[in-house]
Order: structure tokens, then C-alpha cells, then sequence
């Protein structure tokens, strides 16, 4: 079983690309033609997405690969789209790695377990 590790809050293209089984350059097409996707770049000018960005990927995927939209007819959905809100904030990379204390704070606690259940469940698909 491969492990992606469950604190990871920030994943590279290659890793996504992975995870929704397309390949990086539709990741990067996909960027240019859905506004609403646009991952944040690191210093080093990689991109870096989040849990939310994988969630958007994952259904622009299945709008476009199970119910065959268009792109323009994908745009239009997306337009109605509201990603979950109870994904938490996200940290800042640089501060990542310096969190090693109990979580204090309830919601933040529940946010990461959520965030666990969902890499937990992408573990799975990928196995």
C-alpha cells in the first residue's frame, strides 16, 4: 500500500496527476481554460495544489470524461459551482513542517480529519 502521507496539505502536478490518473499536461490545459482553477506556485515556479484544487480537478474530470461536456458547457457549470466549505483554511507552506504540537483549536482538529478521510479514500482508489 502506498502511503502519501496523511499531513500533506500541498501536492505537486506530478502527484496529482497520480491521484485523478490524467496526464500533467491536461492538468496544465485544464488551468488555462477553467479560471477557477489556479493553483498557487512555490517559489521555484511549481505549481502546488491543495485537497480543493484536487477536488475541482476531480470533477471537471467528471464532467468532461463521465458526462461528457464540453469545455464551454463545463465552464457554465462551473459558474454554479461552490467547492465544500468545510475544508478548513490551509497553512502556509512554509509553516507546515513547524506544526508538531496537539491541535488545539476544535474545528481545526475536525478539518483535519476530514482532510484525512479524503486522502485516506484517494489511498484507496489508487491501490
Amino acid at each position: 500500500m502506498k502511503s502519501l502521507g496523511i499531513k500533506k496539505l500541498y501536492y505537486s502536478i506530478s502527484e496529482v496527476s497520480k491521484i485523478a490518473d490524467l496526464e500533467q499536461y491536461v492538468l496544465r490545459y485544464w488551468e488555462s481554460e477553467f479560471e477557477e482553477l489556479n493553483p498557487a506556485k512555490n517559489r521555484a515556479g511549481n505549481r502546488i495544489y491543495t485537497n480543493k484544487d484536487i477536488k475541482l480537478i476531480l470533477f471537471i474530470k467528471k464532467l468532461l470524461r463521465d458526462e461528457r461536456y464540453t469545455i464551454e458547457g463545463a465552464k457554465q457549470v462551473l459558474r454554479t459551482y461552490t467547492p465544500d466549505t468545510d475544508t478548513g483554511e490551509q497553512l502556509e507552506l512554509m509553516g507546515v513542517q513547524k506544526v508538531k504540537t496537539k491541535i488545539q483549536d476544535d474545528q481545526l482538529r475536525e478539518d483535519v480529519i476530514e482532510v484525512k478521510k479524503f486522502l485516506e479514500d484517494l489511498l484507496v482508489r489508487l491501490d
